[in-house]
C-alpha cells in the first residue's frame, strides 16, 4: 500500500516542481532588456515591481544551474542562469566584492551589502553554475564570496550594524545554519579538508551552543558564550529555521555516516513541530517565545511558504534515514495541510503568507523575501527522497520474499 502512496507523492512533487513552478519562473521573471530576475510577481505572474534584491538573485541562479546539472540539461534552463550570473557579475557587488543588497531595475545600488545572506547566495549560484558550466569566472567569485563571508563570520553586519557595542552581545542563528549547507554544496570547490572542518564547527554551533536544553528545541540569539538571554531576541523561537536546519544537519551527518547525529535531528524536528503545531488551526506557526510571553514580531501567527516547505523536506529525510513511522504520519499531516493552503492550481506558484485561519493575506507569487527558491527546491528535495523511499522499500520487500 505504501508503495502506491510513495509513487503518487512522489509524481506530485516532480509535477509540480516541473509543469507548475519553474515554468511560472521561467515565463514571468526574467528581464530581457536590463538583465536578471523580477521577484516582484503577483498573482498571474506580472510584475508589480522592478527592484532587484540580490541574495534573491543568487537563490534563483543556483536553482537554475542545479536543475541544469541534476534533472535535465535543458538549455533554457542553463540560459536562464547565464542570464542572472551576467547581471550579478556586472552589478552585484561593492569594490571591495560585498554584494549589495538591493538594486534598481537597470542595476545602480539601492541598499548597502549589510545582509550577509546576499553573499551567502551569491556564493551558492556561482558554485552550482560552475558544476554547469565550468567557467573559471565562476569558480572565482564563488570562492572569493565564500572567503569574505568566513571573514565576516564574526560581525556579519560590520560598519552597518546598528546594535551598541557590548551591552547585550548576541549572536544570531542563521549564519551558522546557512554555512552548513553551503558548505556541502560548495564542496567542490573548497575541498574535503575545508568542509570537514567547518562541518565540525558548525553542526557544534547548531547542534549545541544554540540548542536549549530545557525545551529540547533551538534559539534564534544566544549570548555570546552560548548561555541564555533572557530578552526578546533571545526568547525567540522560529520552528520553521530548526526544521530546515535539521535537514541541512542531517545532509552532514549522512555524509560523515554518524547515525546519532541523524537520530537527535530527527528528534528536534519532532519537537519544533509538535511545539510550532497550531492545534486550533492546522499549520505551523511562524515565531513563538520559549516562555510562552509575547513576541516582538506581529507576525507570529501566520503561515508561511517557506516553513512548510522545509519542514516537508525535513520530516521525509528523516523519515527516509530513521524509518521512524512518527515523520511518516506528520509528513502526512502535513502535507495535506499544505497542499490543501499554498498551491495556487488556477494560476500557478505557490502563495507565500497565510493568515492563521489558512487564507492568503497576500496573493504575491514572489516580492522581496520570496522568490524562485523555497518552493521548487523543496519540490525537487520530497521528489528525490521519497523515491528514495520508495527505492528503499522495495528492496527490502524483496529481502523478505
Amino acid at each position: 500500500m505504501k508503495a502506491k502512496q510513495l509513487q503518487q507523492y512522489s509524481h506530485l512533487y516532480k509535477s509540480n516542481l516541473l509543469n507548475d513552478v519553474i515554468p511560472f519562473w521561467l515565463n514571468n521573471s526574467l528581464d530581457k532588456e536590463c538583465g536578471g530576475y523580477f521577484t516582484c510577481l503577483d498573482k498571474t505572474g506580472n510584475v508589480f515591481d522592478t527592484d532587484k534584491f540580490m541574495w534573491l538573485q543568487g537563490r534563483q541562479l543556483w536553482m537554475f544551474s542545479m536543475l541544469y546539472t541534476k534533472v535535465e540539461q535543458k538549455q533554457e534552463w542553463l540560459d536562464a542562469a547565464l542570464h542572472g550570473a551576467e547581471f550579478l557579475i556586472q552589478h552585484g557587488r561593492d569594490a571591495e566584492g560585498n554584494w549589495y543588497f538591493s538594486l534598481n531595475r537597470e542595476g545602480q545600488p539601492l541598499v548597502q551589502p549589510y545582509n550577509i545572506f546576499s553573499d551567502c547566495f551569491a556564493a551558492l549560484g556561482f558554485g552550482a553554475l560552475y558544476k554547469a558550466k565550468p567557467a573559471q569566472i565562476y569558480a572565482d567569485i564563488a570562492v572569493a564570496t565564500f572567503q569574505n563571508i568566513l571573514k565576516r563570520r564574526d560581525n556579519p553586519k560590520g560598519i552597518y550594524n546598528k546594535a551598541f557595542p557590548g551591552t547585550r552581545p548576541l549572536k544570531n542563528f542563521s549564519l551558522p545554519m546557512i554555512l552548513c549547507n553551503l558548505s556541502l554544496e560548495m564542496e567542490h570547490l573548497l575541498g574535503k579538508e575545508t568542509v570537514d572542518t567547518l562541518t565540525r564547527e558548525i553542526i557544534h554551533e547548531v547542534m549545541e551552543v544554540f540548542y536549549h536544553p530545557e525545551s529540547g528545541l533551538i534559539l534564534e540569539n544566544v549570548f555570546q558564550d552560548g548561555s541564555f538571554c533572557d530578552s526578546f531576541e533571545g526568547r525567540l523561537v522560529n520552528p520553521g529555521h530548526i526544521l530546515e536546519a535539521m535537514w541541512f544537519i542531517s545532509d552532514q551527518a549522512v555524509r560523515l555516516n554518524d547515525q546519532t547525529l541523524i537520530d537527535q535531528t530527527k528528534e528536534i524536528a519532532l519537537r519544533a513541530l509538535e511545539y510550532g503545531w497550531d492545534k486550533e488551526h492546522g499549520g505551523i506557526l511562524y515565531f513563538k517565545d520559549i516562555k510562552g510571553h509575547p513576541t516582538q514580531q506581529l507576525e507570529w501567527d501566520q503561515k508561511l511558504w517557506w516553513v512548510h516547505a522545509e519542514a516537508l523536506v525535513c520530516l521525509l529525510k528523516a523519515y527516509l534515514h530513521t524509518g521512524d513511522e512518527r515523520c511518516w504520519e506528520w509528513f502526512e499531516k502535513l502535507h495535506e495541510y499544505t497542499w490543501r493552503h499554498f498551491p495556487d492550481p488556477e494560476n500557478g506558484e505557490w502563495y507565500g503568507y497565510l493568515n492563521r485561519e489558512g487564507k492568503p493575506l497576500l496573493t504575491l507569487k514572489g516580492g522581496k523575501w520570496k522568490g524562485c527558491f523555497h518552493v521548487p527546491r523543496a519540490l525537487y528535495q520530497c521528489w528525490m527522497t521519497l523515491e528514495a523511499i520508495l527505492e528503499k522499500e522495495t528492496s527490502l520487500t524483496l529481502q523478505e520474499k
